[in-house]
């Protein structure tokens, strides 16, 4: 019985591509340093996955930056404004079109489907010109082969390629980009020729937009893109991968006809209907690459069910065409649990991160052929029922306060508008208030204080004089910028989920659990195993410290139920909504000290609401409602003269404005500048929207520093939709991951542009 693994992380188990990344970016490492470490680490994957006896192992699936951008690159769609001038795409472009440059601004960044991790979105027009401009998939499936390895070589699928992406600057929304199909298929085509002269057997296309509601027409477009590669795929054994959800009736249809396909990939842990599809109707002598250990969670397998399951996909498709594999890539999920020498042992025994998901594929794939290790399944049994039967998964008092939520639904009892008014009179802001996120930008210097209090090796009167130092300075300077405001810069934390989940019962926290976001940038979830409650106030002194600071309103800043919720690896032994109604109420807890505290502008970061929003339309009612009413749980306490504030960013929000008109946030700050300012687009449209709301109008995820003009010509665009008395001035997102050498003239450029604007507004009255 065969295995597979759909992908694997890149950053590797101490994150060497990050720092060797952002070491290059910062002209500290050469181009030479780069491709040595990317080298080094696919060849221990390889390794890894070969001497776990995995037979179907993924190339092309490591990334400087993210598959979708090697995609563009192997077909050679850069916009003309990188001025590349044709020939193999190297380092300085393709970093241009994922971070921008001194002269232009990078290309828009979104969430990859459901997941925290990103992707550089597509710009496509009618003249765009193709050519095959990176033959990164090629050369890397001769590495392996030179290092005695067979590979798979995987690629973007043609038509999921082009439904990511997005019409260009200046072409008509209207255009339809699956018209240049016929223009991208023989790029497609050039890359199979190469990889079949090469020695490829196998190819795998990953289509996972599949999983999407698609119309006939989207569907039809899989068809003819595959039935136009037939005769170019004859001899290669050809692998169709889904995941992330089930496939439709129409979808999984569609899939099974595809021309010259040999096996199709399923995700049989999200897309729990899927096998019933199978079931009832799969086609003789294809290959089904059955998803059954989960790759976006870090829970170890039930094996005994998962294998229960397998055997029942046997009887349908045969013994000899069922390969064990990942519900989706492993990219989602920590590297190794062998790093972890700090998680305690029992919950330890409940998990299993990449490495230990590959030994799981493995362990069911030799079962199904008769060679069952008894020891691994027993060991396996033993902490599936320790899990379920552990007291301290469960707490009775956080049970029955979540039960009593039920039947209301915690609006505050004044309307946004009057609230509004309250406020105003008590912070006195001028027109266009200016303000940033929350973070500002994170030191070698402050990271070491951090990692020096949490080793134990400076106290903590020296922690906390360092911190206070830190936030005297970032105060110091926004007086100085002039921003009305303020923020105390976040020093005291890493991670704006980790922080809280350290706080908070029920998370438990890892060492080396990092899972990459975008680029260099990696995060390192909290693992939530049980019952979530607040046992004391989180960042009320902080807060208090930093408002003592100065006259200027000061930003509680707290990350919201449904954030923490998304970014976290969340247990699986209830419903999701039940755990984030736990972690609202915690939130509550927060919010109401900081109000008591003398803090009157709170903000409840929300940056992942519309992350979690399902894949399919038929399931965003219920998530938005209870999305919804978890953030209005935290806050439906507070006085109408504290100001709530949230922020989202880097997802498209245009299709769930009323959701977050419902939040009812008396401020919403918002990504807007990257996106080519489509949030702007559903105003135009006529949705009236009563709150404050600031639209970014910079990109924070760049090091290009913005004009005074470029800035007050975006709050022209937004001024032509909002309303003057609701609009704020603020970046796209928080700074942390900037300099301050790019901090400083952005914000000075960002005030001056809005008090430009300001002056104007008050002479045309």
């Amino acid at each position: 019985m065969a295995s597979h693994i759909v992908g694997y992380p890149r950053m590797g188990p101490k994150r060497e591509l990050k720092f060797t990344l952002e070491s290059f970016w910062d002209k500290k490492s050469s181009a030479e340093d780069l491709k040595k470490v990317a080298a080094d680490l696919r060849s221990s994957i390889w390794k890894q996955m070969s001497g776990a006896g995995i037979k179907y192992i993924p190339s092309n699936t490591f990334s400087y930056y993210d598959q979708v951008l090697d995609t563009t690159s192997m077909l050679g769609a850069v916009p003309p404004r990188y001025n590349w001038t044709g020939g193999e795409i190297g380092y300085d472009t393709y970093f241009s079109m994922a971070r921008g440059n001194a002269s232009v601004p990078a290309m828009e960044m979104t969430k990859w489907f459901d997941t925290n991790y990103h992707f550089i979105v597509p710009e496509l027009g009618p003249d765009v010109k193709f050519s095959y401009a990176s033959h990164k998939a090629v050369d890397e499936f001769k590495e392996a082969k030179a290092l005695g390895v067979d590979t798979v070589p995987v690629l973007i699928g043609p038509v999921s390629y082009l439904l990511l992406s997005k019409p260009a600057k200046g072409v008509e929304k209207t255009f339809s980009l699956l018209s240049l199909l016929p223009k991208i298929i023989p790029i497609y085509k050039e890359v199979i020729s190469e990889l079949k002269a090469a020695g490829a057997s196998w190819i795998q296309f990953d289509e996972p937009t599949l999983v999407l509601d698609l119309d006939s027409q989207q569907l039809q477009a899989f068809t003819a893109a595959y039935a136009d590669l037939e005769s170019t795929l004859s001899g290669l054994n050809v692998l169709i991968e889904t995941y992330f959800a089930d496939l439709t009736p129409e979808a999984y249809k569609t899939l099974i006809g595809l021309k010259g396909v040999t096996a199709y990939g399923l995700d049989l842990v999200r897309g729990t209907q899927t096998t019933d599809l199978v079931k009832k109707d799969f086609p003789k002598g294809k290959y089904l690459f059955a998803g059954v250990v989960d790759g976006r969670n870090i829970w170890a397998n039930d094996l005994a069910s998962s294998l229960s399951t397998l055997q029942a996909l046997e009887a349908v498709v045969g013994k000899d065409k069922l390969v064990v594999s990942t519900s989706c890539s492993l990219l989602h999920t920590a590297v190794d649990l062998v790093n972890e020498t700090k998680l305690d042992d029992e919950i330890k025994s409940w998990l299993a991160f990449a490495a230990q998901k590959v030994v799981e594929v493995n362990a069911l794939a030799k079962a199904l052929a008769g060679q069952k290790d008894e020891a691994f399944f027993s060991s396996n049994a033993a902490a599936q029922a320790s899990r379920k039967s552990s007291p301290r998964v469960t707490n009775a008092a956080v049970q029955k306060a979540a039960d009593a939520l039920k039947g209301s639904d915690h609006r505050r009892a004044t309307n946004v508008s009057a609230r509004l008014d309250a406020q105003q009179k008590k912070l006195n802001l001028p027109i266009l208030p200016t303000t940033t996120i929350g973070s500002f930008p994170q030191t070698v210097e402050l990271r070491r204080v951090r990692r020096e209090f949490k080793a134990n090796k400076i106290s903590e009167d020296d922690y906390v004089k360092a911190i206070k130092e830190e936030i005297k300075k970032v105060v110091n300077l926004q007086e100085e910028l002039d921003i009305d405001v303020l923020v105390h810069g976040e020093p005291e934390r890493n991670d704006m989920v980790e922080y809280f989940g350290e706080q908070l019962s029920g998370f438990a926290f890892t060492v080396n659990g990092w899972v990459q976001s975008y680029g260099s940038r990696c995060v390192k979830p909290p693992i939530i195993y049980g019952d979530v409650s607040r046992p004391k106030a989180m960042t009320v002194f902080w807060s208090s410290t930093a408002q003592s600071m100065t006259k200027r309103p000061m930003k509680g800043m707290l990350t919201g139920p449904v954030t923490i919720l998304n970014w976290s690896f969340v247990r699986n032994d209830q419903p999701r909504f039940e755990t984030c109604y736990q972690i609202a109420l915690a939130i509550k807890d927060e919010v109401e000290d900081l109000e008591k505290a003398g803090i009157n502008v709170i903000q409840i970061d929300e940056a992942a609401l519309r992350e979690g929003l399902p894949l399919r339309k038929s399931e965003h009612a219920f998530y938005l409602k209870w999305a919804v009413h978890s953030f209005r749980i935290t806050n439906c306490g507070v006085k109408d003269t504290t100001q709530i504030h949230t922020h989202m960013c880097y997802s498209n929000f245009n299709d769930i404005i009323h959701s977050i008109i419902d939040m009812d946030a008396d401020v919403i700050t918002i990504e807007n500048s990257r996106s080519d300012e489509k949030l702007l687009s559903v105003f135009r449209e006529g949705v009236k929207y009563g709150a404050g709301i600031g639209p970014g109008v910079y990109d924070i995820h760049s090091p290009r520093i913005p004009s005074t003009e470029e800035i007050a010509d975006r709050i022209n665009k937004m001024l032509a939709v909002l309303e003057t008395n609701i609009l704020w001035v603020n970046p796209d997102c928080g700074l942390k991951t900037r300099k301050y050498e790019e901090v400083k003239p952005a914000l000075n450029n960002m005030v001056a542009a809005a008090k430009q604007l300001r002056t104007k507004l008050a002479s045309a009255k």
